[in-house]
């Protein structure tokens, strides 16, 4: 298919958006907002003021999948719900940003916790056992993909490889004079990113996540393993800048043993909860609480999330990101 829109200027950008029912008070900022940030980043963020019908209609539908029998369909719009503006939308992108930056700082301090966790736990076994199969779990290390040729722990170790020749770190350079390759893990772990670390931990055997997770009051390390996967996929989407409040997460994480998380154990009974941020920022805190228990990211998340823009006349507040009812009231000392 052939791309057949043209391109127009931050001016017929902005007349279109007015066109289309979007309330614009000043045009001068609007255009300078178009032109720092960028029409497609900020049509995520106006995407949920545009009307929805919920009359089926066959023509828009015809070959889409999504569309079922016996079920209202929606169909977004084009044109802008009543009482929308441009200022809404960039309050919201704000928001976003703010958000964004706040998950960051909880995903570092959860990062560098891990790789000693990692480090330590595997390391006793031996410096090495990061390239040593029979000290991984068998499926990670042994079972080899029909399609590549590779078992995930190779994949794993090409990564692993790439980020230890691109550091620049003093500490690596140090040691790859003085000691040659491979490092040891408890020096190698520090160049590893968030992905590095939870693709290492789900390769790991049973017993060694089990030792780690139990240190977070989580008996079932592969629980703890669907954890780590949702905080990268947080931690993908925060470091590419993409919005983040009403994300549909696709990594979502599995469901603790009763009362190891009381607080949100009752949100895995809500799919839209389950496949919205929130969620993932109470596993978030859950963690910092061992990692960092004086930490106060969880008064600041509160903070945040209660300057929430005022979009309540179109339909938009904090269930958007799955908030769950009752948190601003939870005590997270107690009880866990």
């Amino acid at each position: 298919m052939s791309y057949d829109k043209p391109w127009i200027s931050y001016f017929e950008q902005l007349q279109q958006l007015k066109d289309r029912g979007l309330i614009v008070t000043d045009d001068e900022r609007a255009l300078a907002y178009l032109e720092r940030i960028g029409y497609y980043r900020l049509s995520g963020y106006w995407y949920s003021f545009r009307e929805r019908t919920g009359a089926y209609c066959p023509l828009e539908a015809e070959g889409r999948k999504k569309f079922k029998r016996g079920k209202t369909n929606h169909l977004t719009l084009d044109s802008f719900k009543s009482g929308a503006s441009f200022q809404q939308a960039v309050d919201l992108y704000v928001f976003d940003k703010r958000l964004r930056l706040l998950v960051l700082d909880a995903l570092e301090r959860i990062e560098v916790g891990l790789r000693v966790d990692i480090a330590h736990t595997i390391g006793r076994l031996d410096a090495l056992a990061y390239l040593k199969p029979e000290l991984l779990h068998s499926e990670f290390s042994t079972v080899i993909d029909q399609q590549t040729g590779l078992t995930s722990l190779h994949r794993w170790q090409e990564k692993h490889a790439r980020l230890i020749n691109r550091s620049g770190e003093a500490f690596i350079q140090h040691n790859k004079a003085k000691y040659g390759l491979p490092l040891p893990i408890w020096i190698a772990c520090e160049v590893w990113d968030f992905g590095t670390l939870s693709h290492l931990y789900a390769g790991m055997r049973t017993e060694e996540q089990d030792d780690i997770s139990s240190k977070y009051s989580i008996a079932n390390g592969r629980v703890f393993a669907s954890w780590l996967r949702s905080l990268n996929y947080l931690r993908n989407v925060c470091a590419h800048h993409s919005r983040l409040w009403n994300r549909n997460m696709l990594d979502q994480p599995k469901k603790p043993g009763r009362g190891e998380a009381p607080l949100f154990e009752d949100a895995w009974g809500n799919g839209h909860i389950q496949a919205r941020p929130f969620i993932v920022f109470c596993i978030a805190q859950f963690l910092l609480q061992t990692i960092n228990p004086s930490s106060s990211w969880w008064q600041r998340l509160t903070d945040l999330l209660n300057d929430f823009p005022d979009l309540e006349a179109l339909g938009l507040n904090l269930k958007g990101m799955g908030a769950i009812d009752g948190w601003e009231s939870w005590e997270w000392n107690i009880g866990q």
